[in-house]
């Protein structure tokens, strides 16, 4: 077989579509995946858990802050946009560690990319709140 006809094989396989399914259900269903992998996050994720009290803290603190709302809405975004690159983050560990729990170089350099990932997102969320903070001072 073919590498293409084996990944269109693959991406059908990943597709769940029931007769009768509509689109609203499908956005319902989805948003249910979503509240459990957040759900599963939370109890698992000892990284993800910290920086989601941090979010809880700092989105407020953004929208109270006396800057503009385009700063806010950066902050904001910075702050999210940890969470989402821990989440993916996790994601990968969790994968590589459910494939083996052997030590192997592309296991390692994986997870190390995937921590870079949120080291990069941790720096950009840094730099976004330490400009708001000299600009109201």
């Amino acid at each position: 077989m073919k590498t293409e006809e084996k990944s269109d094989k693959i991406a059908g396989a990943n597709e769940v579509k029931l007769k009768g399914d509509n689109p609203f259900l499908h956005v319902i269903r989805s948003t249910g995946y979503s509240i459990e992998g957040l759900a599963s996050a939370l109890k698992h994720e000892m990284a993800f858990r910290m920086e989601f009290i941090l979010a809880l803290i700092l989105v407020p603190v953004a929208l109270l802050l006396p800057v503009s709302l385009v700063l806010s809405l950066a902050l904001v975004s910075s702050v999210l946009i940890v969470l989402m690159v821990e989440l993916l983050n996790s994601a990968i560990e969790t994968t590589i560690d459910y494939i083996s729990l052997k030590q192997h170089p592309l296991a390692k350099r994986a997870k190390d990319i995937g921590s870079a990932a949120v080291f990069l997102a941790l720096l950009n969320c840094g730099i976004w709140w330490v400009y708001a903070i000299l600009s109201v001072g």
